[in-house]
């Protein structure tokens, strides 16, 4: 039995070796040189030969299927990386455009001022949402700051300078309850003071003196007076929010909310010069 098993694997070692050889010298020889035996093999080699075709075109199919996809895979991250890079870029520009946009806003409100100012940002703010104070440094070193000079914003009046160390200041907001400034309603002309109450849930001032008899509603719009040659004439304050006309007394009770956006203020002018065109004497 092994004897057998010797020379059975002889003869398949030999015939695997020796098949392709005669499918190679029947492939390559003319068909006129072909023998019966060549032609009974390449009967015999035709399907095997289509088979192994049919299973390498398969083979090389799928891995050309493989090897795209991976391909599509690193596009795909290479592309997102991009995507993400010029989305960033994006928002770089555009955080860019918006500070060009307020700063040539803030260069044509001090234009309009035609007094001396000084530009300033906002560096720190107290780490409360309504907070009441800001920190700021000025742009320019050097320029001389007092206690009490009056800051503003786009938006309006900010508040006043409390503390000065250098370059850097302090400056008291207008919902602080420690400021108060002259005002009048811009719609009516009817005056008042405004001055800030410390809310600590809200951004909110009370005008004072108004009297009860003066039109005023809700959302007119509050400037300065300039009583009192510290805030340039008719820069906006504050908007009215709460009207409230008793049947008692000399003035009607009116809140309203500030008109700049404290949250995002970063940019800011100090009026360092005094302002022209104002009353010298604030009205009591």
């Amino acid at each position: 039995m092994s004897f057998y098993k010797r020379y059975r694997d002889i003869f398949l070692v030999i015939l695997l070796l020796a098949v392709p050889f005669f499918f190679l010298r029947t492939a390559i020889s003319r068909p006129e040189d072909l023998n019966a035996v060549d032609r009974a093999l390449t009967t015999i080699a035709s399907p095997i030969q289509f088979a192994a075709s049919a299973a390498a075109r398969t083979v090389s199919g799928v891995l050309s299927d493989y090897f795209a996809w991976v391909d599509v895979g690193k596009d795909n991250d290479r592309l997102s990386r991009e995507v993400t890079r010029l989305e960033n870029e994006v928002r770089r520009l555009a955080s860019l455009e918006g500070e060009n946009e307020r700063l040539r806003k803030l260069l044509g409100l001090r234009e309009s001022l035609g007094i001396q100012t000084a530009s300033a940002v906002v560096t720190t703010k107290a780490p409360t949402e309504f907070f009441r104070v800001a920190h700021l440094a000025v742009d320019a070193p050097g320029t001389e700051l007092k206690k009490n000079m009056p800051v503003i914003a786009l938006g309006g009046v900010v508040g006043l300078l409390k503390v000065v160390t250098g370059d850097t200041a302090t400056v008291q907001l207008v919902v602080d309850a420690g400021f108060g400034v002259d005002v009048v309603v811009s719609r009516t002309r009817a005056r008042g003071f405004a001055r800030g109450i410390g809310d600590e849930a809200r951004y909110i001032v009370r005008v004072q003196d108004v009297d009860r008899t003066d039109d005023v509603e809700v959302g007119d719009l509050l400037v300065t007076s300039g009583a009192g040659c510290r805030f340039p004439k008719d820069i906006a304050v504050a908007k009215v929010t709460e009207v409230v006309k008793r049947d008692f007394g000399s003035y009607q009770e009116v809140l309203a909310q500030p008109t700049v956006d404290f949250s995002r203020l970063e940019e800011v002018l100090i009026i360092t010069g005094e302002p022209r065109d104002c009353e010298a004497t604030p009205r009591k």
